[in-house]
């Protein structure tokens, strides 16, 4: 059985990640507060919102006395490198579905993932988009025996519990909580989270990804019977598409490491925070609001080389 059975256990104490004020003349100009919740510092080895979306499918692996979790992903996934975390961490067997075909030498998310136990399996793109079909997941049961699945990046009904403590945990007053979307799970959680007044504005960083209100509000339905109305996507800052950068976005992380000492993940955090800014900067946000961004990804320390 899973070591989560019969012992105390750190998914119960969930550490609230610490909250950090941005100083830049820009926002200042435009009356604006923004306050960095560093989910990335959440936990060593499962940061970000990678954390929220986990614990309560862990738990609920355990309770249903599961020893394998089986999921989906790209070859950079960092989903994927979760799960190995996880399940290393919590004794659980892992198996990575991984799309396209194998390339050798590993990256270094697989690297990671199978030093940490998880045994990696390839499924052709075709096959890879009917993944949640009931014939692909009964021959992935026959090759692989008994799991517990986890979907592609995580977001599911207990994902959304997960991300909805978020609020909960912000003991000052603000009005608008921002992050990225890429599933959607980690907006339908924070939604559902808010107080009377607040609202969840979300970054896609999919181009084309007007699909994701759907999935939003099917998160938040399968989590709690009904969507909420107190959250909205922005389309406009994904830079090309999902793993894609352009020269506006570069621009802003350098500006941004300049200022503040920190370089963005790109995929997902800048195109949040380079929307945030911009919106600020055209006077989208009313004077006054306060805005609590959600670093859900990887962030690295550098020198700052000019001031704020």
């Amino acid at each position: 059985m899973s070591s989560l059975r019969g012992r105390p256990c750190e998914l119960d104490r969930t550490p609230s990640s610490p909250l950090a004020e941005l100083d830049d003349p820009r926002l200042a100009r435009a009356g604006v507060q923004v306050i960095l919740k560093r989910d990335d510092l959440i936990h060593p080895l499962l940061p970000g919102n990678k954390w929220r979306k986990l614990k309560h499918n862990l738990r609920r692996a355990s309770e249903l006395g599961h020893e394998t979790l089986l999921t989906f992903g790209g070859a950079y996934s960092n989903h994927v490198r979760a799960v190995a975390a996880a399940g290393d961490r919590f004794g659980f067997r892992t198996i990575g579905v991984i799309r396209g075909e194998e390339h050798l030498p590993l990256n270094d998310v697989l690297t990671f993932a199978t030093g940490r136990g998880m045994r990696l399996a390839y499924m052709d793109r075709t096959t890879y988009r009917a993944k949640d079909t009931a014939p692909v997941i009964e021959e992935l049961r026959r090759e692989f025996g008994r799991f517990h699945l986890l979907p592609e990046g995580g977001s599911n009904e207990l994902a959304v519990r997960g991300c909805a403590e978020l609020p909960g945990e912000i003991g000052i007053p603000f009005d608008v909580v921002c992050c990225p979307v890429g599933t959607g799970g980690t907006l339908a959680g924070i939604a559902a989270g808010l107080g009377a007044g607040q609202r969840a504005l979300g970054f896609s960083v999919l181009r084309g990804g007007q699909f994701l209100a759907g999935d939003v509000a099917r998160l938040q339905i399968a989590a709690y019977g009904e969507a909420s109305a107190n959250w909205t996507i922005d389309h406009d800052f994904h830079a090309g598409g999902y793993a894609r950068r352009n020269p506006e976005l570069d621009a802003f992380i350098d500006d941004f490491a300049d200022r503040h000492g920190m370089l963005l993940d790109w995929i997902y955090v800048a195109k949040m925070m380079w929307g945030i800014f911009t919106l600020a900067e055209r006077g989208t946000f009313p004077a006054g609001t306060t805005i609590i961004a959600v670093i859900t990804g990887p962030v690295a320390t550098v020198p700052r080389q000019g001031g704020a």
